[in-house]
């Protein structure tokens, strides 16, 4: 059997990467990969020149301009524009050069702020987004509504996914434009380095959270794409097709904070911030869904941890991977 050439974008990124290690596991070695430095997909023509000169059977759409709250205060133009133009030129490019299936991946931040929990998949565009991150939330629900439109007119199979918040190795360690979990590992290694007596957490710490292991997404990533496309059908909708993919239960900020602060082994005591801001007050998945597809997760989230622990201590502490 002749195995597809698989294009997986944005395969130096956490998620990317481990889309790329489950299917290397079920025996796929025809990539298709290419760095930000070789190719910049906000641009359109750089892209059509890449799928003519590969032309892949299959696409992952795992690239993406991604941080915290306070990236995406900080840079809510770059966020926007960067995620609609690689969105826009990949599933264009794709659907120009023959690629039948394609796999984008989106966010649960698609949802209104005030959504009913856990977050049903009919909940998208019922209400206001959460301010701190629309203008990445609008990019996320594009690409959802890309892929159902070129389905509708030209019979593709482009299919997406919405995972909770994602954790693990290859993770972004920036002091200022990371996500919660890599955050609080380097702050709690740092303050434990240096014997600070406590670390400040941001926001009241009452907020709500939902996290999966990188693995466990990139294999949920790869069952969704490897469904018959009745089984897909089966769960979803034209116009409303993309599919959860959560863990299944939250904690609060703060006590993730504490499962971070044991797993590095910091002892010193955690304060809270309310002054800044505490985001969604729940964002928890309904994944009802996948789980009727036959996928659940595997990696428990004291288990994730310990293992995105040593990953940075392993790598992420090299200066060039945490600026």
């Amino acid at each position: 059997m002749t195995l597809p050439k698989i294009y997986v974008a944005g395969h130096l990124g956490m998620v990317g990467s481990a889309i790329v290690r489950t299917l290397q596991t079920q025996g796929h070695s025809n990539f298709v990969t290419r760095s930000r430095a070789e190719v910049d997909l906000t641009d359109q023509r750089a892209v059509h020149e890449l799928f003519a000169a590969e032309r892949p059977d299959e696409v992952y759409l795992a690239a993406a301009r991604v941080g915290g709250i306070h990236a995406n205060n900080a840079y809510p133009a770059e966020f926007i524009y960067s995620n609609l133009m690689v969105q826009a030129n990949v599933i264009h490019a794709a659907w120009t050069h023959g690629v039948k299936k394609l796999l984008f991946l989106g966010s649960s931040c698609i949802y209104p702020k005030l959504a009913q929990q856990p977050m049903a998949e009919d909940a998208l565009l019922t209400g206001a987004l959460e301010p701190t991150n629309e203008p990445y939330a609008v990019a996320k629900i594009a690409g959802i509504k890309l892929c159902e439109s070129y389905n509708r007119q030209y019979g593709t199979d482009y299919r997406s996914v919405m995972p909770t918040n994602l954790y693990g190795p290859g993770d972004n360690y920036h002091p200022e434009n990371s996500h919660v979990v890599p955050a609080l590992i380097r702050r709690f290694d740092a303050a434990k380095a240096e014997d600070a007596p406590t670390v400040t957490i941001w926001g009241t710490g009452r907020a709500m959270r939902e996290f999966l292991y990188v693995d466990d997404m990139a294999a949920a990533s790869v069952h969704v794409m490897n469904l018959d496309p009745a089984a897909y059908a089966s769960c979803t909708e034209p116009m409303q097709s993309h599919i959860n993919v959560g863990f299944g239960s939250d904690v609060t900020i703060a006590e993730l904070a504490q499962r971070v602060a044991e797993v590095v082994g910091y002892e010193g005591k955690i304060l809270f911030d309310a002054t800044k801001p505490d985001g969604s007050p729940r964002k928890l998945l309904d994944s009802t869904r996948i789980h009727q597809l036959g996928w659940r997760p595997q990696v428990s989230l004291e288990a994730g941890l310990a293992r995105a622990y040593d990953d940075y201590f392993s790598r992420a502490r090299a200066p060039e991977l945490c600026k």
